[in-house]
């Protein structure tokens, strides 16, 4: 008996984790971060639903945090096995993982002085950066196309997901003893679009008997996206930013995102479709990245424009702090891209609380924002926010490009489902919001038997037999109830009263009147009629 559990991208687009148990084996797909709202980034604090000594290898798709950041949680607390990916997944990880265990040391080390202040206990990060280089020892190279032995009776196939470099679809061969067929499972990753610009297109093996697929935008269509049309679009947005004569601020994605906005800046800029000013890449991680990038750009589309990008005369990494501040010294028009994409971590929290109240600054969203993000409630229209305790007024330009996303939109993911068919059994779907969730799934319906797609929930575990599916049960202790994965919790609900309540409180028209709310609100939190 095959038992299927999920214990992350279910019902949210984060913390991919797919547990595989065999009776003989126990293995993970993936083991990433929770992002978005508060109470799901603590999740990532938590205990494990699993031993993590009894998990006996890792099969890792790809190297985006979402999906490889516990990675040295895992290694920390016990976990001494195989980690199966491709090269350059390893070559990514080697920056990706000791860059997120540095913003967590840092992030943790200003948390602590305030909590000190406060009065409250120290906090630890999830891991350290030695936690990370010790997780890399345990990183196995894999091939496309080529069969790999994870475990005696679990053997794994890579297939070119077309979503970053390295990223791949997994697909398993579970069993197989003398005369019995064995199970064919088939793990999407991330899908990428098509025409991606540094990835050709994804590929994949048919007629699996369960696949599990992402669908993140399994509710969107892009229309017809050409190199040519994308940069038009960016072009239009750059001349807006720069005709407010004020900074463009790019949150984005350190790895693959950050290198396919500096390709289309670069080519406009030197074909004259956009002024040609500085553009501040403000990430060591991106910086790292992009050294990855170059070694591996004979293996990458249209690698030598990107070459060129990286190398080009407009182009400035960043690296130390001092660096990342003497920007802010700068005037007048200029680009700045610094991770995290969704706003909730790194450098470019610091250039929100610089620029956010600028009217003549742009900040322009270049991918997918989950729920509970900073990066989504701008996007949302929230007139103030507050960002590391500070509120800041919200007066610059609020945009998004949504085709730099590295995932597939509606139709290209039901072609991909398409061509894996015929699927035997189910279709479980994953790494999606409830409404890209459904989109996807009504997309299918046509394709598939009735009761065949399923959606499952946080910790949910399924026995997959030759027959079909059977979900196990629904009684175990899940660690977040599912109608509060993907949605505003009451970080965001106290964050937005507390915005609310400093509004009103300034709006009062004197000091009689700004005396009377807060004697209302005090009165309230009394428990006495206001």
């Amino acid at each position: 008996m095959t038992r299927l559990r999920f214990h992350g991208a279910a019902r949210g687009v984060t913390g991919s984790c797919y547990e595989i148990e065999t009776g003989r084996s126990r293995i993970l797909v993936d083991c990433g971060m929770f992002q978005g709202s508060k109470s799901e980034r603590e999740l990532n604090y938590g205990a494990f639903p699993f031993p993590p000594s009894a998990i006996d290898a890792v099969i890792l798709t790809h190297a985006h945090i979402d999906h490889s950041g516990l990675l040295p949680k895992l290694a920390k607390h016990g976990f001494t096995g195989p980690i199966h990916t491709t090269a350059p997944s390893i070559d990514l990880c080697s920056v990706m993982l000791p860059d997120s265990a540095h913003i967590q040391e840092m992030e943790v080390e200003q948390l602590n002085r305030r909590n000190e202040q406060r009065g409250k206990p120290p906090v630890t990060p999830i891991y350290t950066r030695e936690d990370a280089a010790a997780c890399m020892t345990l990183f196995r190279p894999a091939a496309l196309d080529t069969w790999t032995t994870v475990a005696p009776d679990i053997r794994a196939r890579y297939w070119n997901a077309g979503h970053l470099l390295g990223s791949a679809s997994v697909e398993l061969e579970i069993g197989g003893l003398t005369g019995v067929e064995p199970l064919r499972l088939l793990f999407s990753g991330d899908i990428g679009p098509d025409h991606k610009l540094l990835q050709e297109n994804p590929a994949g093996p048919r007629g699996v008997d369960y696949l599990v697929c992402e669908s993140t935008y399994g509710d969107r269509e892009r229309g017809e996206i050409t190199p040519e049309r994308r940069r038009a679009i960016m072009a239009r947005e750059v001349r807006a930013a720069a005709e407010a004569a004020g900074p463009l601020i790019i949150p984005s994605f350190a790895v693959e995102r950050t290198q396919e906005l500096l390709v289309d800046l670069h080519m406009l800029m030197e074909s004259g479709d956009i002024p040609s000013v500085p553009i501040f890449v403000d990430s060591p991680l991106a910086s790292r990245a992009s050294a990855v990038f170059e070694r591996h750009a004979a293996e990458i589309e249209e690698g030598g424009i990107l070459l060129g990008a990286l190398n080009s005369r407009h182009v400035r990494f960043t690296e130390t702090v001092e660096q990342s501040k003497a920007i802010n010294r700068f005037t007048g028009f200029f680009v700045v891209i610094a991770a995290s994409g969704m706003c909730d971590a790194g450098r470019i929290r610091h250039h929100l609380k610089n620029n956010l109240w600028r009217a003549n600054a742009t900040v322009m969203m270049a991918g997918f924002q989950a729920q509970g993000s900073l990066g989504r409630i701008l996007l949302d229209g929230a007139r103030r926010v507050r960002i590391q305790g500070e509120e800041i007024e919200v007066n610059a330009r609020i945009t998004q490009i949504d085709l730099y996303s590295g995932h597939a939109d509606a139709s290209e993911l039901a072609a991909w489902v398409a061509a894996r068919q015929p699927v035997a059994h189910s279709i479980f779907l994953t790494h999606g919001e409830d409404a890209g969730l459904e989109g996807l799934r009504e997309r299918l319906a046509p394709t598939m038997p009735a009761g065949s797609i399923v959606i499952p929930q946080l910790d949910d575990a399924y026995d997959l037999t030759a027959e079909g599916a059977r979900l196990v049960d629904r009684t175990e202790k899940r660690r977040m109830a599912p109608e509060k994965v993907a949605r505003l919790d009451w970080h965001n609900d106290l964050s937005k009263l507390l915005l609310d309540i400093s509004e009103t409180v300034e709006s009062a028209a004197d000091e009689r009147g700004r005396g009377a709310v807060i004697r209302r609100l005090r009165r309230a939190l009394e428990g006495r009629e206001a």
